[in-house]
């Protein structure tokens, strides 16, 4: 059986100082979550790090989040730094079906699917930069999709049929291998994004990365994986919600062809 491990961004692995502030990061979101978590990030230095070394923060941070299922509504401060703008507050966000939300930086009843997240519909939005924003969803999307598979690999080498691990059986197999390989390639999309046209098409990858994880990862399950009492339908809703933001999946990739059409030919994305 492959080991699938959780990945942590290259930059973190390499430099002995991330890897520390990658530790700490982690333990903190293991631990506290929404506004609470929120202070906490600018306890650990998130506002110097998002101006200083955002290519190294988004990644680090929201992978994070998405891998802890913790949540902190620093989405607002991607979008509002790619703006100009100051951050530390909130800005109205695209989100699919031509709707907009506001991500509250105060924890709040919301009738989101994600019930722990504190969004809420409203009634329009300015026009808003979006690409570091769709990048920093991805990042998300990944690390949610990542903890996904991590509790759908534990329960095929857990549970057992005929007298031996389901984690032997090619069917669960095949899928535990589809799913990592459509979080891998969301993540080098992700690495490869660097203009307004890639950062669509990572997080559309992310997007629909993620949808596989939940349905591939909620088969191997089984019955499990239905009940409030197990951790997949927090990722799943998580997954879903984060998927609307700044265009989903579906949309980001219709709106992709659209300006290759316009275009006349794919513009080149990554020199292999």
């Amino acid at each position: 059986m492959t080991t699938y491990k959780t990945a942590q961004p290259n930059a973190a692995a390499l430099d002995p100082e991330l890897g520390l502030l990658a530790d700490a990061l982690r333990k903190t979101m293991e631990t506290t979550t929404g506004a609470a978590l929120d202070a906490a990030l600018v306890e650990l230095g998130w506002p110097e790090m998002l101006a200083e070394m955002p290519e190294v923060a988004i990644p680090l941070v929201f992978g994070l989040l998405g891998e802890t299922g913790a949540h902190a509504p620093v989405v607002n401060d991607v979008v509002l730094a790619e703006a100009g703008s100051g951050i530390g507050s909130t800005v109205p966000l695209p989100y699919t079906g031509n709707r907009w939300i506001e991500w509250s930086r105060h924890d709040r009843d919301t009738e989101a699917l994600d019930a722990e997240l504190p969004v809420a519909v409203v009634e329009s939005g300015s026009s808003i930069p979006v690409s570091a924003g769709r990048r920093a969803l991805g990042w998300w999307l990944v690390g949610t999709s990542r903890a996904m598979l991590d509790l759908a690999r534990t329960h095929a080498l857990d549970r057992t049929q005929f007298g031996k691990p389901i984690a032997g059986f090619q069917a669960v197999r095949h899928r535990l291998a589809e799913t990592f390989v459509a979080i891998e390639g969301a993540e080098a999309t992700l690495h490869a994004a660097t203009d307004d046209l890639g950062s669509l098409l990572a997080k559309a990858a992310a997007g629909r990365a993620a949808i596989l994880t939940a349905r591939h990862c909620q088969q191997v399950l089984g019955g499990i994986g239905f009940t409030a009492e197990h951790d997949l339908h927090r990722h799943i809703r998580r997954a879903l919600v984060l998927d609307g933001m700044l265009g989903s999946s579906r949309e980001l990739t219709r709106e992709a062809g659209a300006i290759i059409r316009a275009g006349g030919s794919a513009p080149r994305l990554v020199n292999l």
